[in-house]
């Protein structure tokens, strides 16, 4: 006789964050609600994660020859990459990266961020994550700027850090979005930006977790060990601990050196494009089974492998 798989019982749950809106074409994207670890349906409620392709607002520079290729005829467009992004990959949602905000780039104004931003969210349809370009001084210029301009659209906007999270918490909620809050692998942190974040007014169910990620051979064990370690905090009634999980995959794969050493120098390892490919791919399904509930992707190819096997591990 056959006995029922076991059961565990939570006291906890993940909290639900419905991002976009339904206007205009626009539709919406929920993630989180889970009461129970990621696939386990037989048990309690689950939902599989999303996809959001990275998208930058000038044409990367120094992409590996794999990746830069997959986009090279749209790059220098954002519309244009992030609506094949939509239309023929059937992503989720766009990771909207303002890199030529940099004042080391282009040091592009606020006002011209806000137009590409406006110009992605009117043409996609989809929600966007909005995301900086690293130097916090004119991120909390550029992103208050940007999240006027999609004021009521109801996006999601990064990153918030221990000590930069004032200006983009203040706008989030002025705007009706919610925001992304980093934190450097430490559990401890990532429940203190949490609580930093709220005791500004937003609330707990308006915050996203990125407790930053690691690439396959580069850290993964250790990111993996810390987004479970949340998710079981989270499960055990730990309020705080209870936001959706971000991963951004794709920045941390491509800069390995599997990603980019060719056949030239490194034979052993295969042809370039597949094994690169495949390391992002490997990496976004590890993470998923740690309790990730966004996956920020690069590659077409590896998001059509995560986007099948998803569908198998949901059933």
């Amino acid at each position: 006789m056959s006995l029922p798989p076991y059961q565990e019982s939570w006291k906890g749950s993940i909290g639900t964050l419905t991002l976009g809106t339904e206007r205009n074409g626009s539709h919406t994207v929920t993630i989180g609600g889970h009461t129970t670890l990621p696939f386990l349906g037989f048990e309690g409620e689950t939902r599989p994660p999303v996809i959001a392709l990275e998208v930058w607002d000038q044409a990367p520079a120094d992409w590996s020859g794999p990746l830069a290729e997959a986009w090279r005829d749209v790059s220098a467009d954002a519309v244009a990459w992030a609506k094949r992004g939509v239309d023929e990959l059937g992503v989720d949602m766009i990771c909207l990266r303002l890199v030529s905000a940099s004042p080391d780039l282009a040091d592009s104004s606020p006002a011209k961020c806000s137009e590409v931003a406006e110009a992605v969210a009117d043409a996609v349809g989809v929600p966007l994550f909005i995301w900086g370009c690293g130097d916090n001084a004119k991120d909390n210029e550029v992103l208050a700027a940007v999240s006027r301009a999609l004021r009521g659209r109801n996006f999601l906007f990064g990153m918030a850090e221990e000590d930069n999270y004032k200006t983009l918490a203040v706008s989030c909620l002025a705007d009706n979005h919610a925001i992304v809050a980093l934190s450097p692998l430490d559990i401890n942190i990532q429940k203190q930006v949490n609580i930093l974040i709220t005791d500004m007014g937003l609330p707990i169910e308006r915050i996203v977790a990125y407790p930053t990620t690691g690439g396959l051979g580069y850290g993964l064990e250790y990111a993996y060990s810390i987004m479970e370690r949340s998710r079981l905090a989270a499960l055990g009634g730990d309020k705080m601990m209870s936001t959706p999980i971000m991963a951004v995959v794709g920045a941390e794969t491509w800069k390995a050196k599997e990603s980019i050493a060719d056949e030239t120098v490194a034979p052993q390892w295969g042809a370039l494009k597949e094994r690169a490919t495949l390391w992002e791919a490997m990496t976004a399904v590890t993470f998923v089974q740690a309790g990730v509930d966004i996956l920020v992707m690069r590659h077409p190819e590896a998001i059509a492998a995560v986007q099948k096997t998803l569908g198998t591990l949901a059933g």
